[in-house]
């Protein structure tokens, strides 16, 4: 336990400084922000709440049709390990995970990188759409991931139509 209590002596040592909630009360507002702008797009996709994260990760998902019938969905993610934002391909379960990973690999797909299974691994493409520094340009950040979120749903739409035209 002593680990712990060093861990929670660092944690109450800055939190005194307030730096850390500021920062973080501004990433939780703007994703909040975003996905409000995303579920008021008139493209017909579903969106889900936001998940706040214990300092792993906050999004939210979007479900445009072409990826809910196939049981995918687009998240929209700022991950605090590499403190980026990024939109990731995930799926509903682990045994869906699978399939698309596979179906995306045999087929080489390689405009956005593919992430191995495993344990603890919720995407399955990973797309770095910018740094948190940006947060300072909201206006800016938010047009270029609006921008990277329509590229890439656009990309994968056109792969799935072409190589898993079954479910759509």
């Amino acid at each position: 336990m002593q680990a712990l209590g060093s861990d929670l002596e660092a944690l109450r040592r800055q939190l005194e400084v307030g730096s850390m909630q500021r920062a973080y009360t501004a990433i939780l507002a703007y994703m909040s922000r975003l996905r409000t702008d995303f579920a008021g797009a008139s493209d017909g996709s579903a969106v889900s709440g936001l998940y706040q994260g214990t300092f792993d990760m906050t999004y939210f998902a979007l479900l445009p049709a072409a990826f809910k019938a196939r049981d995918l969905k687009l998240a929209i993610v700022f991950d605090y390990s590499s403190f980026r934002f990024q939109v990731w391909l995930a799926a509903r379960n682990r045994s869906v995970q699978r399939r698309y990973w596979t179906l995306l690999s045999r087929h080489d797909w390689e405009q956005y990188p593919l992430v191995e299974p495993g344990a603890g691994v919720d995407a399955i493409t990973v797309f770095d759409v910018g740094d948190a520094l940006e947060l300072q340009d909201p206006g800016r950040l938010t047009s270029r991931i609006e921008s990277a979120v329509s590229a890439f749903a656009g990309d994968l739409e056109r792969f799935l139509a072409e190589h898993d035209p079954l479910a759509v």
